[in-house]
């Protein structure tokens, strides 16, 4: 069985372990296509937070209690650029880390497109799954606020790590998307797919910054694979981060039928063939979608295995 992933963050990063073990039990392959959206320069690096994520838990190297960065970071690099009074100071590099986002914008600058570039990463992580950025072009989210007296779009980054995701959005906005290409491999692994995942992601600025991406949902929707979506919000409220701020912005309430709702039906203007919710939140109808039940609590990659076993079963 061959399983294409859309996913992005940490919520991401732990769902691809269970697809990843998953597949290994079925005799399958999964490819996972991950949001850019939330990438960034500083420092003159190219920092892909997501693909990061990904990597590093896939690959056994993340910190397992931020779940985030790099296991057993350091961070006197940091020390020195706040000593030099460099900014931004909100954004922090670990050691670790930097050796990639220095490797990453290494081969960058030297012309290989992003997913080139991810794929010679892998060979160092191993992950276990095959690795596409989004686009290999430059698309950011950035995050239309009130500040300074005025309306003004900030990056993603610097309303979630700076702001923490205090000052209400009014909308996000994609840069980039209208001229933005699906990177090397994507929509190939899309037509070839056996079954198309949404990983239990923020489904504003994680899986729909992927859709953006022109042809790509177009790829989704007119494609051989059902598609089917994992609720990332459970008894109203998002399993973690910051989903319900996002949804706030648009209007939607932070529910799984509601979610499920905005991602809509495939062949009338959605992508679904199924969703699947928490028990708690059964029933949760979403015309034209068939809609499963079971425990979403990704408490470790046996029980993140068994739900995409469930989601499977909606097939």
């Amino acid at each position: 069985m061959r399983i294409v992933v859309l996913a992005g963050g940490i919520g991401g990063a732990r769902f691809l372990a269970g697809v990843r073990s998953y597949a290994a039990e079925a005799g399958g392959e999964v490819t996972a296509v991950v949001n850019v959206g939330d990438d960034i320069r500083l420092h003159g690096l190219r920092i892909c937070p997501d693909l990061d994520s990904v990597l590093y838990h896939l690959g056994g190297g993340a910190d397992p209690e931020r779940g985030w960065g790099r296991a057993g970071e350091t961070w006197a690099v940091k020390e020195e650029l706040a000593a030099y009074g460099a900014e931004p100071t909100w954004f922090g590099l670990g050691d670790r880390d930097l050796a990639t986002h220095l490797v990453r914008t290494t081969m960058l600058d030297a012309g290989y497109p992003l997913s080139a570039v991810t794929e010679a990463l892998c060979a160092r992580w191993q992950p276990g799954v095959r690795l596409l950025p989004a686009t290999d072009d430059r698309m950011e989210t950035h995050v239309v606020v009130d500040l300074d007296g005025g309306r003004r779009a900030i990056h993603f980054q610097e309303w979630w790590v700076r702001y923490r995701g205090e000052l209400p959005a009014h909308r996000f906005v994609f840069v980039g998307a209208e001229s933005a290409k699906p990177a090397a491999g994507v929509l190939d692994a899309i037509g070839a797919a056996d079954v198309v995942l949404l990983a239990p992601s923020n489904p504003v600025v994680s899986i729909a910054p992927i859709l953006a991406v022109p042809g790509l949902r177009e790829a989704l929707v007119g494609g051989p694979a059902p598609v089917l979506g994992i609720s990332p919000i459970i008894g109203g409220r998002p399993v973690r981060g910051m989903a319900d701020r996002c949804l706030a912005a648009l209007d939607v309430p932070c529910t799984a039928a509601a979610v499920g709702g905005m991602y809509g039906p495939r062949g009338d203007g959605g992508v679904l063939d199924g969703w699947l919710v928490d028990p708690v939140d059964d029933p949760a109808p979403v015309p034209g979608v068939r809609v499963g039940a079971a425990p979403l609590w990704m408490t470790d990659e046996a029980a993140t295995a068994a739900m995409v076993r469930a989601a499977l079963e909606l097939l």
